[in-house]
């Protein structure tokens, strides 16, 4: 299965998700190294859109590709009452920081942006990955989404 990631050019071969790490996620609390992506690129385009100010979009963005393999994908049977809530949920970062830990590999989580589509977080940390980097594609940005 292929999934996407929309980022800053300079950090599109990253792989060892230092950026949620630094910063943190809904899934994952800062110090928790993971890789956000969509189930689809316009999903990604979203995802992206609703995290960026319009005054901070990038010149030089890209599309990573990545291949998941689907056996290893774990679906969480339960989500926090509250996981969708803005701003997210310390109980939705720690479920994806827990899983993390627990060395899963690929965690598939409903979109917030569209709850019938889905997220999946990589885990750079997990033993044996169960993802790789296809490629990087140059993107850019309509400016038409955010105004």
């Amino acid at each position: 299965m292929k999934v996407y990631r929309i980022s800053k050019t300079e950090y599109a071969h990253d792989l060892t998700g230092t950026g949620a790490r630094l910063f943190g996620g809904r899934w994952n609390h800062i110090n928790v190294p993971c890789i956000y992506t969509a189930g689809s690129a316009s999903l990604a385009v979203l995802e992206y859109s609703v995290n960026v100010n319009v005054a901070f979009v990038p010149r030089h963005l890209s599309l990573a590709v990545f291949e998941i393999e689907d056996q290893s994908v774990y679906h969480p049977r339960e989500l926090p009452a509250d996981w969708a809530a803005v701003p997210a949920p310390l109980s939705a970062k720690d479920l994806g920081s827990g899983l993390l830990h627990d060395n899963i590999s690929v965690i598939r989580v409903p979109s917030v942006v569209i709850p019938a589509e889905y997220n999946y977080l990589l885990n750079p940390s997990a033993a044996g990955k169960a993802f790789r980097l296809l490629e990087v594609q140059e993107f850019c940005y309509d400016m038409r989404i955010k105004s």
